[in-house]
């Protein structure tokens, strides 16, 4: 471990070593972690390290990144360690009340952004996300869509609370509603309106699957942000039911999905009448989004699990 000695570490001394001990650990993507670790106990921009390679690190310095080098150590992820992570392009603020946003949930954002082009001619664009978590979808939605209103619900307050913070530090705050309700109970307030596009990225982890994830999610995510708790398909089957109610008449339904789920999702929601109904890949090839489109039904029917 990295001790307090009379040693100087310069900065190139200190990435080499932490790099060298997270990959000796088993740590995926030791260089990266090092690098924002590092930069966030220096206070400077990653960049910013290898232009000062030499320089050495000051005792308050090394007491800094010992103390979020230790934290990583324990398996700890690095956005919550640094209190943010990027998507689409934008920072968002992440802590332990939220599931991290991943890279593939870009393809989601994208897709829908797509929808939303198809639907140009619109004045504007009503989108009800259901999952807010860190508010990545709704937020970048918000910020890319220029003619959406965005509503948002999830059954965190916690998560919502965070999800607004990100919504005004990123100036859509105007353009978002979010709302704290239980998509498993019934949802009359929100048939007030309808939507134009229902998108989610839910739970969606098999229970039986839940050892086999990584120490750092199982340790420190929300387990009701990754798992259903039953065969992973609870919420799809909910939301497919609840759609139909949700949306204008031939609304658009995006769900991101896990790996080897894309013929279960996409056979429920033929089964359940959708139109349209396409698989598109990630960046790694791997199926993660399911669209569709579905006939509205009447406001008179009752909506309850």
């Amino acid at each position: 471990m990295i001790q307090e000695t009379s040693k100087v570490w310069t900065v190139r001394d200190l990435m080499k070593f932490a790099i060298d001990h997270l990959e000796r650990k088993g740590i995926e993507d030791a260089r990266l972690n090092v690098e924002l670790l590092l930069a966030h106990a220096l206070g400077c921009q990653r960049i910013q390290l290898y232009a000062n390679f030499d320089k050495p690190v000051s005792k308050e310095e090394l007491k800094n990144f010992r103390s979020v080098y230790e934290r990583r150590l324990n398996r700890e992820p690095v956005q919550y360690i640094i209190g943010s992570t990027s998507f689409m392009g934008l920072q968002f603020k992440v802590d332990s009340r939220v599931l991290i946003p991943r890279p593939e949930t870009e393809t989601l954002v994208e897709q829908t952004m797509m929808r939303c082009r198809n639907l140009s001619d619109r004045r504007s664009l009503s989108i009800i996300e259901i999952g807010t978590g860190s508010g990545n979808i709704a937020v970048s939605l918000a910020k890319y869509v220029k003619n959406s209103s965005v509503t948002s619900i999830d059954n965190s307050k916690q998560a919502l609370d965070l999800a607004a913070a990100n919504a005004v530090s990123l100036g859509v705050d105007s353009r978002i509603v979010f709302h704290e309700m239980d998509v498993f109970e019934p949802l009359d307030q929100l048939l007030l309106k309808r939507f134009d596009i229902l998108v989610s990225n839910p739970p969606y982890v098999p229970k039986d699957e839940w050892e086999q994830l990584q120490m750092e999610v199982r340790r420190f995510e929300p387990t009701a942000a990754v798992t259903d708790g039953k065969d992973g398909f609870e919420f799809y089957k909910r939301l497919i039911e609840l759609a139909p109610y949700l949306l204008t008449d031939w609304g658009t339904v995006l769900f991101e999905i896990g790996y080897g789920q894309s013929k279960s999702v996409l056979a429920l929601m033929e089964g359940a009448g959708f139109s349209d109904v396409s698989v598109v890949a990630d960046l790694q090839s791997i199926p993660r989004v399911v669209a569709g489109t579905c006939r509205s039904r009447a406001r008179n029917l009752v909506v309850s699990n």
